[in-house]
């Protein structure tokens, strides 16, 4: 078992030299997180036939404060999707906290609604991570299709850098990163984590 975890996170590692290409850069400063406690879990997407249960993300609701959360080319906390949501402009891109995961959170979830543009716009989902090499590097995990201006669940998405840690209760840091594709303005909304030892 210990030899698999070791070649999943080594799999990992060199998906994400293979990407990383631009994205990564020696002396740029890792993900890091201060607390990797583990946060209170709820099915939250139980109505749409998921019975995992998943941690809210630290500020993935955006009531309560969002340090450590990066807003660029006017992304921002607006009012609307529960009290607030996140506002993400064409040529805008929102980077959330810091959040620990480990070989226990395979996926995340969240809400996000096309608010601008037209049907061919997408929101792309991307992992920051530091590699076993030091370097800091970024993936893609995923893609919200713009057909709807209605809010909806994404589906799960592989985190991918959750297998670098080698051992069951080993953590480490990425940040999850959305950014509207093919113009378009989009609203994200509670980004959680599937905490999976807790099902």
């Amino acid at each position: 078992m210990a030899k698999r975890r070791m070649l999943l996170g080594l799999a990992a590692t060199a998906m994400a030299t293979m990407a990383m290409g631009g994205s990564a850069s020696a002396g740029v400063l890792a993900p890091t997180a201060a607390n990797c406690d583990d946060a209170t879990a709820a099915k939250v997407f139980a109505p749409w036939l998921d019975g995992a249960s998943y941690s809210l993300a630290p500020g993935g609701n955006a009531e309560g404060p969002t340090s450590g959360w990066t807003f660029a080319g006017g992304a921002q906390v607006v009012s609307g999707g529960g009290a607030k949501s996140f506002a993400i402009p064409s040529g805008g891109k929102l980077t959330t906290a810091p959040v620990c995961v480990g070989l226990e959170n395979p996926t995340i979830r969240f809400f996000a609604r096309r608010t601008g543009g037209s049907l061919l716009s997408t929101l792309a989902v991307s992992v920051r991570f530091q590699t076993v090499l030091g370097l800091t590097a970024t993936l893609p995990i995923g893609v919200v299709p713009g057909l709807s201006t209605s809010w909806s669940p994404s589906l799960p998405m592989t985190v991918i850098a959750n297998l670098l840690p080698l051992l069951p209760n080993d953590k480490t840091a990425v940040q999850f990163q959305f950014t509207p594709v093919l113009g378009g303005s989009w609203a994200v909304d509670d980004v959680y984590v599937d905490p999976m030892r807790m099902r």
